[in-house]
């Protein structure tokens, strides 16, 4: 399994990358999340990646950052979600946004997602809440990144999850915050006004 590569970016033709590594050239589709956040071309790179090996294909993923990559495999551990359609969600919202309707049970803004349906948007609901939950409240004491979430996640989006690791619902720690002036305020801070209610 490659989990991640370092070399020459060649190409960059949307969803394709050609990656050169000591003189072997790496194929691999990508997200436009991490299109946007690709050096140009003939500099440096370095890219986490997913391979998926089928019958008739080898294919490789690529993702500038772990909690794209990780939130990816999520995706495509759902029964209707392979990787095509993976990639197309991670293209057109943030993995924090995405992580927000999932955990406030958006099924709206994830119809709106090219590709994915009623039914997929509910299933995607269900079958993640509780793993991204998880994810979250693993990583808070150290606040090194979270899994699913972009890796700069902001103090707002950090508080939400904090709220949610305390035991309060994530509709619920979402509406605690957002009511809340939370400009120029620290992660810490906006935990506090939210428990006090006030700021």
């Amino acid at each position: 399994m490659i989990g991640r590569l370092s070399g020459t970016l060649l190409e960059k033709k949307p969803p394709q990358l050609l990656v050169d590594v000591h003189g072997v050239g790496y194929e691999l589709e990508a997200p436009m999340s991490t299109f946007y956040q690709l050096p140009a071309t003939g500099e440096a790179v370095t890219l986490h990646t997913h391979m998926v090996v089928r019958e008739d294909a080898q294919l490789l993923y690529a993702f500038y950052s772990q909690s794209e990559r990780q939130l990816f495999r999520d995706l495509i551990r759902i029964n209707g979600v392979g990787p095509k359609l993976a990639l197309t969600i991670l293209s057109g919202v943030t993995a924090e946004e995405f992580t927000r309707c999932v955990m406030e049970n958006d099924a709206k803004a994830l119809t709106a997602l090219p590709g994915v349906g009623k039914k997929t948007a509910e299933r995607l609901i269900v079958e993640l809440r509780d793993r991204l939950a998880k994810e979250v409240a693993a990583v808070l004491p150290n606040a090194a990144g979270v899994a699913g979430l972009k890796t700069a996640a902001s103090p707002v989006s950090d508080a939400v999850s904090a709220l949610i690791s305390l035991g309060y619902k994530a509709q619920e720690a979402s509406q605690m915050v957002r009511v809340l002036d939370t400009e120029g305020l620290t992660t810490e801070a906006i935990i506090k006004a939210a428990l006090k209610g006030t700021v």
